[in-house]
């Protein structure tokens, strides 16, 4: 492979793509860059046709540590297992390309994304998408068709394709595009409840710049390209295909359309039995033929049925919402817990409230922060009756939990002004299709019963699309069933306000902005019937928390204090918060957090750390304990680890003999703060108050 670049400007900035340098015994490789932000990604197919029913494509993506400079963490000091960010950018890699692999492709593909170099400004998952797409063309595999993906924000209320790390995480909109030259093949980000037409500005202005780098890919493509080797794609037996037809002619619709999921399963299952055992004699050794032949009958007859009679399974209409139901405080030692149920989907969630010492501690190559808002979605196999190996989280998991998360976001209260970690756990109990959106509507609700104040509920919904020629149906909360057979699954999250998370995935070429708007049009109108039902349940936060939930106040005492309050070794903080029962997190700047199980606990501890930060003030009054008894007087204790000398002159408004005929050790008495010695010591007296 002979060694070439290419490059063009986007967003006044440069971006190049290199072959035939590294990586060369791959069947094809790439390297993109954009500023010092490097990825490396090559591509290699398996050496003979896997016995599978589904295209066998894995893709890997991996940040080096050095390529920020820097030696990984830990003991080991090598990189381990995927991080929540490196699972995240595989699925935008993989997304945009499985769907451009030809039917019926079914040899072993390896993508492997490795960040090389990696800069303070830009993000290297997008270019990681480019670099697949060109690592796939350049080789011997049949993907002929060039993807590209940009990242769009919005700086100072412009948009801007390839903004900064900084520039995003200021803005108000993180959006990653992926497209060929012709069309969208994937959208997914977030947003400060921005409008509909926001999104769809922002997706043309990408897809405008994706087809520069689509182009230069074709450039490397006519000089650097390899021949498609030959790989057999297996042949329908027509015979066979029309025997299967005449046998479930009829039938076949009547049990695909049953509204109720588990009948439904059943009747297709066992329709697709009998005309495997009735052909069986005819057609040995063919039940997976029959299968695929089968499947492919039924999602024919669904996409025929939903595009002529406009009645999709069940008989709900295009753009009909499935009966939904929500419930609150299902658990209760939770902080806040819902049952959110859509149709056949449920999802419950539990919000649960912590302190500073329960955050996460994110470290990647390009940053380290710590994280206080975490949302967690679980699909466990029950949830579509079946039967699997539980074992680690899925990085379908991952990706669904990620789009809730990002989704609730930018409702959530400042950290200032709601001092907390925030965990929220989706548990899906039922799944007939989008289960990442009841997550979204059971977590709002869930924060909302836990006293989080949101600025609104947020409420999600899945969109689907069905498109033969010029005949297009657009499906509003689609089934499971629907998404598999349709050519579009486009989830829109959002508040009455605006968009707050987007994600949508193509299977198909043509989808015209016509489409996308008409598309989100729905699905807002659909997002305000979701969010009446779910304020109807409850239409704010409540006032009061669980009485379960930790009690958490923030002060902030001059830095040059902050020794005080630790004391020696930490002996001072830990004992106010054994004594007080508390947890105390003290941050460099002076902020001090106490969390409490009650209002009592945190209280005492606040007046511990007010008491010793507290200056002596003159004439001031303080009710003191006395510590010491002497002959010339009593040392008492009017502020937290602060002592006054209490003269035996100042004791009475008489002469006083001895100091035990007036105070002994342990007494409470109110005092006056009098003066200060030439040491600087204070001088408190009683007589003062006597006065």
């Amino acid at each position: 492979m002979a060694f070439a670049t290419v490059e063009t400007e986007v967003s006044g900035l440069k971006v190049s793509i290199e072959t035939g340098k590294m990586a060369k015994q791959a069947n094809g490789s790439a390297v993109v860059r954009l500023g010092d932000s490097m990825v490396l990604v090559t591509a290699c197919s398996g050496n003979e046709s896997a016995e599978s029913d589904f295209f066998p494509l894995s893709v890997e993506y991996i940040e080096k540590a050095y390529a920020a400079g820097k030696i990984p963490g830990g003991y080991i000091k090598r990189e381990g297992r995927p991080s929540e960010k490196e699972i995240l950018s595989a699925r935008i890699v993989d997304r945009p390309i499985r769907p451009l692999f030809p039917d019926g492709y079914r040899r072993e593909v390896q993508i492997i994304c490795t960040v090389i170099s990696a800069d303070d400004k830009y993000d290297a998952d997008v270019l990681a998408v480019t670099a697949a797409s060109t690592a796939l063309c350049l080789s011997d595999m049949p993907f002929k068709n060039p993807v590209a993906a940009v990242r769009v924000g919005m700086v100072e209320g412009q948009l801007k394709v390839f903004p900064t790390l900084a520039e995003t995480e200021a803005g108000e909109l993180d959006l990653v595009v992926a497209g060929t030259e012709d069309s969208i093949m994937m959208v997914e980000g977030g947003a400060m409840e921005l409008p509909e037409d926001t999104f769809v500005e922002a997706i043309l202005l990408a897809h405008t710049e994706i087809k520069k780098i689509v182009a230069i890919q074709k450039e490397l493509m006519a000089t650097n390209g390899k021949q498609v080797a030959e790989y057999t794609v297996p042949q329908v037996n027509e015979e066979l295909a029309n025997a299967v037809r005449e046998f479930v002619q009829g039938r076949l619709h009547d049990a695909s359309f049953i509204g109720v999921k588990p009948e439904r399963y059943a009747a297709v299952k066992k329709l697709r039995d009998e005309v495997t055992d009735a052909l069986a004699e005819r057609f040995p050794d063919s039940a997976k033929a029959i299968a695929s032949i089968f499947v492919g009958l039924e999602s024919q007859d669904i996409r025929k049925s939903i595009l002529e009679t406009s009645k999709r399974i069940g008989g709900r209409g295009l753009d009909e919402i499935r009966p939904i139901s929500c419930e609150l405080d299902l658990l209760p030692r939770a902080h806040g817990s819902a049952l959110f149920t859509r149709g056949e989907t449920q999802a419950m969630a539990a919000a649960t409230l912590g302190t500073k010492l329960d955050v996460q501690h994110i470290d990647n190559i390009q940053s380290s922060y710590d994280k206080s808002y975490m949302l967690h979605y679980n699909f466990p196999p029950y949830s579509v009756n079946e039967v699997k190996r539980v074992s680690s989280v899925s990085r379908r998991e991952i990706g669904h939990g990620h789009l809730a998360e990002r989704s609730i976001a930018p409702v959530l209260p400042s950290e200032k002004s709601f001092p907390y970690t925030i965990r929220v756990v989706s548990e899906v109990l039922e799944s007939n299709g989008s289960s990442s959106m009841a997550t979204v509507c059971c977590s709002s609700l869930s924060l909302m019963a836990a006293g989080v104040p949101l600025k609104g509920h947020v409420a999600g919904v899945a969109m689907g699309l069905i498109k033969e020629g010029g005949s297009i149906a657009i499906l509003t909360d689609i089934l499971g069933t629907e998404d598999h057979v349709g050519d579009m699954d486009f989830k829109v999250a959002g508040t009455r306000d605006g968009v707050t998370a987007i994600q949508m995935d193509i299977k198909l070429m043509g989808i015209t902005p016509e489409i996308m708007k008409d598309a989100l049009a729905k699905a807002k109108d659909a997002r305000m019937k979701i969010l009446g039902i779910m304020e109807e349940t409850i239409p704010s936060y409540r006032k009061e928390m669980s009485e379960y939930a930790p009690r958490i106040s923030t002060i902030v005492i001059d830095k040059e204090k902050i020794r005080e309050v630790i004391g020696p070794g930490g002996k001072v903080v830990r004992d106010i918060q054994e004594v007080t029962g508390t947890t105390i997190h003290i941050e460099d700047d002076g902020t001090i957090q106490v969390a409490a199980s009650n209002r009592q606990s945190r209280d005492a501890a606040l007046n511990r750390i007010k008491g010793i930060v507290a200056e002596p003030e003159l004439n001031a009054v303080y009710e003191a304990t006395v510590k010491t008894i002497v002959d010339f007087g009593a040392f008492a204790e009017y502020l937290p680890g602060k002592d006054g000398l209490i003269h035996i002159s100042e004791l009475d408004n008489a002469r006083v003999a001895k100091v035990e005929d007036i105070l002994k050790v342990g007494d409470k008495v109110k005092v006056k703060l009098i003066g200060f010695d030439k040491f600087g010591k204070v001088k408190l007296s009683r007589k003062a108050m006597l006065e």
